[in-house]
């Protein structure tokens, strides 16, 4: 028999490009911010801050962007610095997760 003709043979070692496999998923993006609000019920406003070069002066700015992560423990409380990850959309506005708190906030 002819082996080329059974179409649904694969050669050892050679993977089915429609699938990728778990070593190969991309790492999920994290970001470190401040948390600025802890109002609502598991869910934090995490502040996220970074410094850009002005492309012409270059002076460096500090850009932002709020975000809203899901805090599973709700234990996080204003001030803290935490590390967030992207995570499929849980709520229209919510697509993070806290995953560590970085620094806890001082009290006074």
């Amino acid at each position: 028999m002819n082996e080329t003709s059974n179409p649904t043979s694969v050669e050892p070692g050679v993977h089915d490009a429609g699938h990728a496999s778990a070593s190969a998923k991309a790492t999920k993006r994290s970001l470190v911010g401040r948390v600025v609000s802890a109002k609502m019920k598991q869910t934090v406003t995490v502040l996220v801050e970074r410094q850009v070069q002005h492309p012409l002066y270059g002076k460096y700015m500090t850009r932002s962007n709020k975000y809203h992560a899901h805090d599973e423990s709700d234990a996080i409380r204003e001030g803290d610095t935490v590390e967030i990850v992207e995570v499929r959309p849980i709520s229209r506005t919510k697509t993070w997760r806290v995953v560590r708190v970085v620094e806890a906030a001082q009290v006074i």
